[in-house]
């Protein structure tokens, strides 16, 4: 058979394992320790706000403790992207809250602003002043942050942006995540870096750096024994997976770059296969790490779909996948609110995700491009790799 070529798989620098062994040697493997401080820094240098990071153990977590931070509570409505992937809203639920779901709009797959503003309106009218709003940086793609950023401002309504995907995005030259009042990131094994699972909650203040520590280590009270006025969490990150981290982010360029090539590598795939097309940034406003390189196809140019694609690729053990299916399409928030039209459920009836890693070879690259052409050209070889 052969071999596996994933749609993104870890991708490991080197000097992962000096961390860790550091770790080891000096006993700190619990969590906290000198690799938690030195990643979250390293976090904060890179993101070049002023940010400051706590390391969680989970993108998840993270969020669930910024819904925390936002006061959301039992039967509070918050807004949701649609077009996600079920993390961005299964926190809502968690604190026995409500979601109300957005679709997309077309450039950038990401919350219509459009609908959000009708969304907010209409919840008020109903008597349900939404408590925050969840936007999500859709495979990397930057979402129109000055719209919607406008738009909480208008309603006084919290933003969290949903960096999980997008760490090395930037809109308008500002970086991914740290655009609301919090900002996640996920540091899963599928992401542009990982920590073999973890997250990260993005904070502007101290105070909320703090309060995010404080929450995810059992919140426990500033006493001698053991004290507790609030509900705490088990979410702070190990000082060993910190240490993968750390290696990892000495790559982060470098895996950034080689995402993007994928990207590139699609397009030139692409450019002459009519009914084809590679998701990409709107204009030079948006700057994407092209986490996942996606592509939609037109079943009456090509008279191929994504799921023609999809079994062609399988039968030759590479791995791709359909976009998220939007949330307000899921069985278990079917009942819920949803303000837009069917921009995210027409992007879930022909889209596909493609192996996007950047440790993928030329050998790996050939085999997917002769797929591809296969399928869309029935041409029996490719020459652009040649």
């Amino acid at each position: 058979m052969k071999s596996k070529i994933w749609l993104s798989s870890p991708h490991m620098g080197g000097n992962e394992l000096k961390y860790v062994k550091e770790a080891f040697d000096s006993n700190w493997v619990a969590p906290l320790g000198p690799n938690v401080d030195g990643f979250e820094q390293d976090l904060e240098i890179f993101l070049s706000e002023d940010v400051k990071i706590a390391a969680l153990s989970a993108g998840t977590a993270a969020l669930h403790l910024a819904l925390i931070e936002c006061n959301v509570s039992h039967g509070d409505e918050v807004i949701c992207q649609s077009m996600t992937f079920s993390a961005s809203a299964n926190p809502i639920v968690y604190l026995g809250a409500n979601p109300v779901f957005i679709d997309s709009e077309k450039d950038t797959w990401n919350m219509c602003p459009v609908a959000l503003q009708e969304a907010i309106e209409d919840r008020m009218a109903k008597g349900k002043k939404p408590k925050a709003i969840i936007v999500v940086n859709l495979y990397g793609m930057p979402a129109k942050m000055d719209e919607i950023l406008s738009i909480a401002n208008k309603y006084d309504i919290p933003l969290i942006e949903d960096g999980a995907e997008s760490l090395g995005s930037k809109y308008k030259g500002k970086a991914c995540g740290t655009f609301g009042r919090f900002g996640i990131l996920s540091f899963n094994g599928n992401k542009i870096i990982t920590t073999s699972g973890g997250g990260a909650l993005v904070c502007h203040t101290d105070e909320d750096k703090e309060k995010t520590v404080f929450l995810s280590t059992q919140a426990r009270d500033n006493a001698p024994h053991y004290q507790h006025s609030e509900i705490g969490y088990n979410y702070r990150m190990s000082n060993i997976s910190a240490g993968v981290g750390r290696g990892q982010m000495e790559v982060l360029d470098d895996r950034i770059e080689g995402r993007r090539k994928m990207h590139d590598f699609y397009c030139e795939i692409c450019k002459n296969i009519e009914g084809v097309k590679v998701f990409s940034e709107p204009n030079s406003d948006f700057y994407s790490n092209h986490w996942l390189s996606v592509i939609t196809i037109d079943e009456t140019k090509t008279s191929k779909s994504y799921e023609d694609l999809r079994l062609a690729f399988l039968s030759e053990n590479i791995e791709s996948r359909p976009i998220w299916k939007p949330m307000h399409l899921q069985p278990i928030f079917e009942d819920a609110p949803y303000y837009g039209g069917k921009v995210a459920e027409d992007l879930f009836g022909k889209s596909l995700c493609l192996p996007s890693g950047s440790n993928l070879s030329e050998d790996d690259k050939k085999r997917i491009a002769k797929v591809m052409v296969e399928v869309f050209s029935n041409k029996k070889e490719y020459s652009v790799l040649s």
